[in-house]
């Protein structure tokens, strides 16, 4: 039975120049396996610093890549981690008690033919719906993210990663991070969070009233 899904294939920018790849990889795995769990979805990551994560929710495809890069940005030391993400979403037979080395639906390989593209140029962020025409607009909100999600410093990515994870008051993220109320607004107002929340809102609603292609 066919499903609406969401792939999304990455790897890790400039993984060799990272001095300590094994709190990396520990960081990479958590956030992946958060993500994995929160959707019922599954994980595998490959040649250390690739992965692919499956999602049984095609609107939660968006989301997902920011939590995720806000996970790496958050984390980095002297030096930023981050990813590429190529985001595919459409209708496959694949279910989440399978393993993702086996599959080769088209949204699957969308994903990887995406990803392959974006190492040729400067963005980190991709989508590609196969057998739907390309939609301009959605391309351009993809677009917005990355380029916000590229300004973020690691204070920017934390209160993100908070705010994507937890649905609570400025009082309560100041109280879990110690910091004052104000520092958590400033913060907000840096990672442009409000704008973000309502187009990670717009793009959610958008795929589940467009649906995939069959």
């Amino acid at each position: 039975m066919r499903q609406p899904i969401a792939v999304l294939t990455g790897d890790v920018i400039a993984s060799r120049r990272i001095a300590d790849t094994p709190a990396l990889y520990r960081v990479l795995d958590a956030a992946l396996g958060r993500l994995a769990d929160h959707y019922g979805g599954r994980f595998e990551r490959y040649r250390g610093d690739g992965f692919q994560l499956a999602l049984p929710t095609a609107g939660a495809a968006l989301d997902a890549a920011v939590a995720l890069r806000a996970a790496l940005i958050m984390h980095s030391d002297e030096r930023r981690w981050d990813a590429r993400v190529a985001m595919a979403v459409g209708s496959d037979a694949w279910q989440a008690d399978r393993a993702l080395a086996s599959a080769d639906g088209p949204v699957f390989v969308a994903s990887g033919r995406a990803l392959d593209a974006l190492a040729e140029g400067s963005a980190h962020l991709a989508l590609t719906r196969p057998g739907t025409p390309r939609d301009a607009a959605l391309a351009l909100l993809v677009r917005y993210v990355d380029e916000l999600v590229d300004g973020w410093s690691r204070y920017s990515a934390e209160i993100a990663c908070l705010s994507l994870w937890h649905d609570e008051s400025q009082q309560a993220m100041a109280e879990r991070l110690g910091i004052r109320q104000p520092s958590v607004h400033k913060r907000l107002r840096t990672a442009r969070w409000a704008l973000l929340a309502d187009t990670l809102d717009f793009f959610r609603h958008r795929l589940a009233t467009e649906g995939p292609a069959p």
